[in-house]
């Protein structure tokens, strides 16, 4: 079997060079885009997950005016059932914050500054609540997952729009592999015609295209896959694009991720032969 399938490849000289056709050049851009964008997803998808998970039980205590009772506050949210911190936000950070919409008229308008207190709570935040209500009725409990909501919905939309965009362009690289298979198809047509005189099957005929193309793919999708995992790699290292400040450092793209990356030029190369072959015995039997 070894010998004879150089001696099959060889009947069709429009197949014939070195390297990766265009079919590999075309499927090496389309891969190269598809890893960084699945990439991107992944890492918005992970850093929603992880956004989610961290902010689970953050709650913050706001109590109107009360800037000067801070630290009682602290004190007292720190002695209810299921909370593990709490951390009374200092006054300068307030200020500061507050500075950052009003500008230098936010320390002469003399503003009643609230109480603001960061609290970790176990479980549900029920009987916090209930304890704000009795001591500090004018306080409110507002809990983080809440707050960063609209955040991680738009994290996990846009995630979800790669995943589109990749689906997309898999779909496009089949229709680029279906043209490229009919034009060698119709380069090599006098050759066929006479494979078939002397007795080819459609089959045998097919096997002329199909693995030729499912290289180009494969050396083509390897290439364009290799460069992009070296962008990310430079522009992790830079720290761009990173959304790591938001869950501790923690990475937004694991073993698990990279692995699914470098399964994508094999599963190019699969997806090409399919379609070539399909297509190529597809034109074959509409053949007179």
């Amino acid at each position: 079997m070894s010998a004879r399938a150089p001696r099959e490849t060889s009947l069709l000289p429009g197949l014939r060079g070195k390297g990766a056709g265009a079919t590999g050049y075309l499927l090496a851009i389309m891969l190269f885009v598809m890893t960084v964008t699945g990439a991107a997803g992944l890492a918005l998808a992970n850093g929603s997950r992880l956004v989610a998970a961290a902010s689970a039980g953050d709650y913050v205590v706001q109590l109107p005016g009360g800037a000067d009772e801070a630290d009682a506050l602290a004190r007292f949210v720190a002695a209810q059932p299921g909370v593990t911190e709490a951390t009374a936000v200092p006054r300068a950070e307030v200020d500061a914050l507050l500075a950052r919409w009003l500008g230098p008229a936010a320390r002469e308008a003399d503003l009643p500054l609230p109480a603001l207190v960061e609290v970790r709570v176990e479980g549900r935040a029920t009987a916090l609540e209930a304890a704000l209500a009795d001591r500090y009725p004018g306080a409110g409990l507002a809990a983080q997952a809440e707050t960063l909501a609209p955040l991680l919905g738009a994290l996990r939309a846009v995630a979800l729009a790669g995943l589109g965009l990749v689906l997309a362009i898999a779909l496009a690289a089949a229709a680029a592999v279906v043209l490229a298979t009919r034009a060698a198809l119709a380069a090599n047509r006098a050759t066929i015609a006479t494979l078939h005189g002397m007795g080819a099957t459609d089959g045998q005929v097919a096997r002329q295209f199909d693995r030729r193309i499912a290289r180009d793919a494969l050396s083509g999708g390897t290439l364009g896959s290799l460069l992009a995992i070296l962008l990310l790699f430079a522009v992790s290292r830079s720290g761009g694009a990173s959304l790591s400040f938001l869950v501790g450092g923690a990475r937004l793209i694991d073993a698990g991720d990279l692995a699914l990356l470098f399964l994508l030029p094999p599963l190019a190369a699969s997806i090409a032969y399919v379609v070539a072959r399909a297509t190529i015995l597809r034109d074959l039997h509409r053949q007179p």
